[in-house]
Formats: structure tokens, C-alpha cells, sequence
């Protein structure tokens, strides 16, 4: 081949990896093993360039500890159970699972071309019986240990599609698909107890030192430890007091009212015979249930005529008002407002004309709070005015642990510390997930199912063998008698099954797990999970930083609890990485109305479009389909081959931070590996005698080992990439012989094959390798050939450079002296006379004056 084809070449080498079975991962005592994993994709249908890119960076390192002398697990798999399956069938018509698995195809076939070093052998898809049905078994263990459980719960509500919705799946109050406003309703769910485990998921964070920093305080804030106190109001009508948990108890003289949530026991008993107090509470009761949707919502309240006494002065009656704003899970569903140090409480004072009474100061201001509520950090010193334990100048942290100490030693509160971490509620509504696996029974209960029974498998057709119909809103499960209607595992009556599907985070919070062993008839095998766990290295998108990573911690928890993983997994991944995005600029017009009108980068020549109009632009987007600035893998792949595409996406900006993909960037990766063939090619036909340049290359060819080795190693990738732009300049410019330069040239194809794997191997067939260049050991740098035996220093003549000299680096300065004015340029300068000063700094420069 005379010139560089990436089409010739990377299906051949693709094949001869399958062929020699490089990648299949089995079990060895003989190296250590290496787990690398990508975070799995949903089966779109297509892949994008942040596919490539993630999928790209783990390949740089699986292919790295291959080369290294690992034993390495590099696994793919699909995420694929989800509302998207179902909306297609409801648009386009169809079933999802034939969408689902029609997509899979597609995109695998569209990621096999990139080369990468995936065992295909241990793909699944989260949809596949086998796997769901495993799913299954863990969740009847999990129930067994009591770690799910099943209770009443205020949950969002689509009236329009009669499902529940993820908080992520509220949009602006409505439902993401339907539209609709939504509704919180109180329905009978399915949870797991995350909650118990909070304090252990919050100090463990302590341990993942190889996390991003970011990440860990995320997760820290989502589990959202506190101290408080907890304490109750006594009413002045004799009732049930009203139970309180605050953060901020040292603001207590500033207390304004008593709030309860909408969902508070006594905010339902008083509906019961109040019309206009039902009436405000279903208002209430529309929109989200996230914290965000609440407070961002406009403050509601309802005066509800209950009068309780302030636990520090008898005589002192506080309003209890029902607050849209206040949540039923988290503390005790009541709080005491003090508005001049909350905004949310001081905005709904300022609404209601409920009085405001500052409790501190800054410590040179004594400005009465206006329509901003006065919230400084708690390690912040401030003046106290209002505070009964006689403080005068604290910290907030200070005076929460002055008051909760006067409270407990007074007898009417109690110190307790709180998270934010809710329990994880599982149940959904809908068709295309995994079912949860029980029976209700009038006699027996509800009643899990028999293991021997499983999986319980999602029906196809609507059980007279005609398709499902997705287009009546709800649960097409619970309409659904032959699926639905079965006997009772327990007592054999007729029952009926749970037709709640799981939340699709429950698939993708244990198939790291699976992986190990994907064939297994448990949910996992212990020896495979002995063997490859932890997760070495874990790779994937910032947006998982909370949720999926969170519940991953707590599923292997939970897996160990129930056998199903070894103590040392339950912190599952050792080592995170979250890559930056893919962007691309924003080709965009304006029609009559002034509208955007979004054109595709290959529309746009020059900043125009084909009929010379101007586009605006928008640089550094993330890519988005709507906005048509998306760049198709498939397409570069066919026009530059693979490598390019690897090339470019690792080689422009740091792999944490955001990468802007340009043609010009990506012809100029294919260009310089296109140069790198020829080099090669040329060194191949070469057959010149060794040299005194040799030992020059040989050192910098170590160097490149060196540099490029620690970049992988730390996810430098681009600090490795431009070491090996650098060294293949100084391979082309070389004058050594073919032998040293032949030496030099397998080196570039080993450093570079983690990141263009099949260029490297016609590389390295080309240049007389053995075997692979994918199994060849990893190249080691000499560390003698790291240090410069020779220096060069340059000639400083009245100030000016005039010339260099190369000279033994320990060279003594009158010698380096002597060199330096025998050189053509000084005795040029002196012409016969002795100079007025010489300065040898040593390893750095010859200043001569004349």
C-alpha cells in the first residue's frame, strides 16, 4: 500500500483481533487484573460523538494494561429498558421491544468500526429477560433483608397518560410527554431503604480518593447531613401537638409562625369537613414534587385558625398556617418560620403581612431586614439580639449547638441529626421496564413470587395475539387479564400481579456487577466477582454524578448484604473519571417572525449557506439533534477512518474539559497520520549504516516512552498526543541509520496504538514486528536515556546569539571555555585579540565580550 487508506486497513485488523481473541476476558493467576467500563448507553439508535469520545478514552486504557500485562475485563452493554421505547411506539406505532432491539443492532454496528477493545462475548442489553429476570431474583433477596419495602407516598402524577413521573420527567410543572399540569397524589409505592444507609454512603465518600473532588461533595450534598433539634409546639386547644425539626433552632425568638406541609396529618383531618381548606390543598397539591418545584412555585398559605404557645414563653402564641412550600418527607412535615433569616419564609411573611423580627446582625450593620432575607454562611461571626442563651457575638454553627445544648438541658428538645437522602422510590407505571416480582392476594397479602418462576417476562402481544396498544394512556399492564391474573404463589387463589415496572435506575445500578459474570444463573458468580472486582476504572458523563452513582453505591451494599458480591466491592468503583462533552457550533438564520432556523454543518461554506446567505454562529454548543449541530461518527469514520475520529476527540483539550469538533481539526488529524504512514513506509524502504545521530534519536525515543507512558496513566491525553506530534518530527527529521530509526518507528506505532489502534498495526507489520502491536509489550524508557550526557549551549558575542556548541554535560568550565573560543564565530569577533571578558555559566550559555 502506498499511501496511507484507513478503509484497507481497519477492517483487516479488526477482523485479526477477533480472529486471535485478544479481547475476550476470562479469569488468570497468572496477571493482574485490569476492569475498565464505560457508563452504558441507551440504544438511541444512534451514536454521536460523546459516544466516541467516551468509548475512546477507556479503550486508550484497556489497551494500555493489555500492553502493560494485565489481564483486562472491557465490557459493553445496553441500558434500554425507559419512556423512550414507549413514546416511539406510541408516535411511529410498533412495539418497543422490537424498536429497542432494532436500535441495539444499529448502534453496535455503528461502534464496531471505532476498533474498540470490548468482549463483545458479555454484552446484554438491561431488556433481556436474562438479565431482568436476575434482576428480579436480587430484588426478591433484597425484600427477604428488608431492604424494600412498600408504602404510601406523595407521589407526581400525570392525569393525561395516568402515570407517575420521575422528578426529571416534570417540565415547568407538566408532564414531560403529555404536557399536562401535574398532580401530587398520594399513591401506594415501592421503595428501597437508601436511607438507612446515609450516614454509611456520606463518610465512605472519605475513601474514593481517586474520585473527582466535585463529585463527592455533589453526592455529600444530595445526602445532606444536618443537626438540628426537634421539639413541639403545644396547641392552646388541648389537640395533638404540632412536632417541629429546624436547622437554624438559634433563630427561634424570631419565630414568626408554624408552618405544616399540605400533606401534614392535621392538614388532612381538617379537609375532611373544611370545603374551602380542600379546595386549597388540591391547589396545592399541582405541580412537582422536587424541592426546586416547590420553592420555586408562588407561596401559598392558609390560616388555619390553630394557635400553639413558644416553648420559651407560655403567653407567646404562634399562627399554625398550612405552606404549599413545606415537604412531608423530609423532617417532621412542620417548621417554625423566622423570615428575617430565610427568604422563602420572609416572602411568604411579606405575602401574608406576618411580622418579621430580626434575631442577628452583621457585626457593622444593624439595618432591619427589608425584602432580602439576611442569610450569612454559619461560620460567620454576627451579633446576636434575640437569643435566649445570652449569646452576643457566635457564629451561626456556634449558636445551633449553644441552643440545641439549652433545649436538651431544659428538657423540651432533643438534638437530632437528619438527612436529606429520601428513600428511593422504584415504582413506575408504565409497560417497558422490568416487573416488580409480586403477587397481591386477598387471603395471603402481597406475596413475592417464586424464583423457580422467574423471569416474570413482559407479554409481547396483548395475549390474543393481537400488539399492544400504546396509544390508550396508563399502564398497558394493568389492563392486560391474562398477564395480570395468576395464582398466588402462597396459597394458589387467584390473585393478580404488581404491574408497577421498576425505575430504570435500578437496570443500570448493578450491571457493573453483571458483567462479571453476564451467563451466570444467580445475579452474579462470586468467584468471577471475587476476581474482577472493584471497577478499576469507572468512565462516564458529570450527569451521573449523583443519582446513578449514589444508588450504585447502595445497590452493592446491598449485593454484599444478600451474597451477591464480596465485602471489598461495596464501594464498587475505585476510580472515576467524568469526560467533558463534544460541542460543535450552531449554524442558525432567522425566518419572517425572527425565529431561529437551524441549518447542518455540511449546509454551511464559508459562514454561508449555498444561496449566500449568512449564517449567524454560535460557537461551542453542546451538539443537540433540535439544533441540527450534531456531526456524524458514521460519516467521518467512511470519509477518515477511525483513527482520525479517535485522534481528534483525544487530542485537542484536556478529556475532563469540553472539545469543539471542527473539519479543519479533523482533516488535520487525518493529514499528520497520514504523515505518520509515510515516515514509516519510508523507514521500512530504508537501508542506511548506523551513525553518530543514533544515540540522539534513541534518547528521544525514550523521552516519548516516558512523557507518553505518564500521560495515559493520568488521563493526560492530549499531553500525550502532543509528545507524539513532537516525536514524530524529530523520527522524520532524523539523519540516524535505518536500524535506530527502524527501533524508533516500532515505538511510535506501540505509543500510539491505544489511540489509533489499526494504523499502529500496519505499522508494525510494516516495520517487522511480531505478532500484534495490541499484545506486544508495553515499551519501558530507560532512565539512563532520560538524562543528556551532551548539553548544547548557545554563543552570546556583545549580547547577540552568533553560534552553539554541544559539550559534555559535566564538562568542566575552563574546557567549555576553551571550545567556545575556538569556534569560528568568536575568533571571527576577536580577529587576533584576546577578548575583555568571558562568562561560562554552566549548562546554560557563553557570554563572550569583545
Amino acid at each position: 500500500m502506498s499511501r496511507y487508506s484507513a478503509n484497507e486497513i481497519e477492517a483487516k485488523w479488526q477482523e485479526a483481533w477477533d480472529k486471535a481473541g485478544i479481547f475476550t476476558a476470562k479469569r488468570s493467576a497468572d496477571k493482574p487484573k485490569y476492569y475498565v467500563l464505560e457508563m452504558f448507553p441507551y440504544p438511541s439508535g444512534r451514536i454521536h460523538m460523546g459516544h466516541v469520545r467516551n468509548y475512546t478514552m477507556g479503550d486508550v486504557i484497556a489497551r494500555h494494561k493489555l500492553a502493560t500485562g494485565h489481564n483486562v475485563l472491557h465490557p459493553m452493554g445496553w441500558d434500554a429498558f425507559g419512556m423512550p421505547a414507549e413514546n416511539a411506539a406510541m408516535a411511529i406505532g410498533g412495539h418497543p421491544k422490537d424498536w429497542t432491539y432494532s436500535n441495539i443492532d444499529d448502534m453496535r454496528g455503528q461502534m464496531k468500526p471505532l476498533g474498540l477493545s470490548i468482549d463483545w462475548s458479555r454484552e446484554f442489553a438491561t431488556c433481556d429477560p436474562e438479565y431482568y429476570g436476575q434482576q428480579q431474583a436480587l430484588f426478591l433477596d433484597m425484600l427477604d433483608k428488608g431492604l424494600v419495602y412498600r408504602k404510601n407516598a406523595v407521589v407526581n402524577w400525570d392525569p393525561v397518560d395516568m402515570t407517575v413521573l420521575a422528578n426529571e420527567q416534570v417540565e415547568n410543572g407538566r408532564g414531560w410527554r403529555s404536557g399536562a399540569l401535574v398532580e401530587r397524589r398520594e399513591l401506594t409505592q415501592w421503595f428501597f431503604k437508601i436511607s438507612d444507609y446515609s450516614e454509611e454512603l456520606l463518610s465512605a465518600l472519605d475513601t474514593l480518593d481517586n474520585w473527582p473532588a466535585k463529585v463527592r461533595l455533589m453526592q455529600e450534598n444530595w445526602i445532606g447531613k444536618s443537626r438540628g433539634l426537634q421539639f413541639a409546639f403545644e396547641r392552646t386547644d388541648g389537640a395533638e401537638p404540632i412536632t417541629v425539626y429546624t436547622t437554624r433552632p438559634d433563630t427561634l425568638l424570631g419565630a414568626s409562625f408554624v408552618g405544616i406541609s399540605p400533606d401534614h396529618p392535621t392538614s388532612k383531618e381538617m379537609e375532611k369537613d373544611n370545603p374551602e381548606l380542600a379546595e386549597f390543598l388540591a391547589e396545592c397539591r399541582k405541580g412537582g414534587t422536587t424541592e426546586e418545584a416547590i420553592e420555586t412555585a408562588e407561596k401559598l398559605g392558609y390560616d388555619t385558625g390553630i394557635r400553639v404557645k413558644h416553648p420559651l414563653d407560655p403567653n407567646w402564641e404562634l399562627p399554625v398556617w398550612i405552606a404549599n412550600f413545606i415537604l412531608m418527607d423530609y423532617g417532621t412535615g412542620a417548621i417554625f418560620a423566622c423570615p428575617a433569616h430565610d427568604q422563602r419564609d420572609l416572602d411568604f411573611c411579606r405575602k401574608y403581612g406576618l411580622p418579621v423580627v430580626d434575631t442577628f446582625f452583621a457585626m457593622d450593620d444593624d439595618t432591619p431586614v427589608g425584602n432580602v432575607a439576611f442569610v450569612p454562611p454559619k461560620t460567620e461571626k454576627v451579633r446576636w439580639v434575640n437569643h435566649f442563651a445570652g449569646l452576643t457575638e457566635a457564629t451561626g454553627d456556634e449558636a445551633i449547638n449553644a441552643t440545641v445544648d439549652f433545649a436538651e438541658n431544659a428538657g423540651w428538645g432533643e438534638g437530632v441529626t437528619k438527612y436529606r437522602l429520601r428513600d428511593w422510590g422504584l415504582s413506575r407505571q408504565r409497560y417497558w421496564g422490568c416487573p416488580i416480582p409480586v403477587v397481591h392476594c386477598e387471603k395471603c397479602g402481597t406475596v413475592p413470587e417464586k424464583k423457580e418462576n422467574l423471569p416474570v417476562q413482559l407479554p409481547y402481544d396483548d395475549g390474543n395475539g393481537k400488539p399492544i396498544d400504546f396509544s390508550i394512556p396508563g399502564n398497558p399492564l394493568d389492563r392486560h387479564p391474562s398477564w395480570r391474573d395468576t395464582p398466588c404463589p402462597s396459597c394458589g387463589a387467584p390473585a393478580k400481579r404488581e404491574t408497577d415496572t421498576m425505575d430504570t435506575f435500578v437496570d443500570s445500578s448493578w450491571y457493573f456487577a453483571r458483567f462479571t459474570a453476564p451467563r451466570a444463573e444467580t445475579p452474579t458468580d462470586l468467584a468471577e466477582a471475587e476476581y474482577w472486582m472493584n471497577v478499576d476504572q469507572y468512565i462516564g458523563g458529570i450527569e451521573h454524578a449523583i443519582l446513578h452513582l449514589l444508588y450504585s453505591r447502595f445497590f452493592a451494599r446491598a449485593m454484599n448484604i444478600t451474597g451477591h458480591l464480596p465485602e471489598k466491592a461495596i464501594e464498587p468503583f475505585d476510580a472515576l473519571f467524568t469526560q467533558g462533552m463534544v460541542t460543535h457550533e450552531i449554524y442558525q438564520t432567522r425566518d419572517a417572525n425572527g425565529r431561529p432556523v437551524y441549518h447542518l454543518p455540511e449546509d454551511v461554506t464559508d459562514g454561508k449557506l449555498a444561496d449566500g446567505t449568512e449564517v449567524e454562529i454560535i460557537p461551542s454548543a453542546k451538539m443537540s439533534k433540535s439544533k441540527k449541530n450534531v456531526v456524524d461518527p458514521v460519516s467521518i469514520i467512511s470519509a477518515f477512518g477511525a483513527d482520525t475520529a479517535r485522534w481528534f476527540v483525544l487530542s485537542d483539550s484536556p478529556p475532563e474539559r469540553d472539545v469543539e469538533w471542527t473539519a479543519s481539526g479533523a482533516e488535520a488529524a487525518h493529514k499528520h497520520l497520514s504523515r505518520v504512514y509515510r515516515v514509516a513506509a519510508e523507514i521500512a524502504a530504508s537501508d542506511a549504516p548506523a551513525n553518530d545521530q543514533d544515540e540522539a534519536l534513541l534518547r528521544e525515543m525514550h523521552k516519548a516512552i516516558h512523557d507518553v507512558s505518564g500521560g495515559v496513566e493520568s488521563f493526560g491525553f492530549n499531553a500525550s498526543i502532543a509528545k507524539l506530534y513532537a516525536f514524530t518530527n524529530v523520527l522524520a527529521k532524523s539523519k540516524a541509520g535505518s536500524d535506530a530509526k527502524r527501533q524508533a518507528a516500532k515505538t511510535l506505532a506501540q505509543l500510539m496504538s491505544p489511540m489509533t489502534p489499526h494504523l499502529s498495526e500496519e505499522l508494525w507489520q510494516l516495520l517487522g514486528g511480531e505478532g500484534l502491536v495490541a499484545t506486544a509489550p508495553w515499551p519501558v524508557a530507560d532512565e539512563a536515556m532520560l538524562v543528556d550526557d551532551t548539553i548544547t549551549l548557545p554563543i552570546q558575542i556583545n549580547g547577540k546569539r552568533r553560534a552553539e556548541i554541544s559539550v559534555p554535560a559535566d564538562m568542566d568550565k575552563a574546557e567549555v571555555e576553551k571550545i567556545a573560543m575556538a569556534t569560528e564565530a568568536v575568533q571571527k569577533a576577536l580577529d587576533g585579540s584576546a577578548p575583555k571578558k568571558v562568562i561560562v555559566v554552566p549548562g546554560r550559555i557563553v557570554n563572550v565580550v569583545v
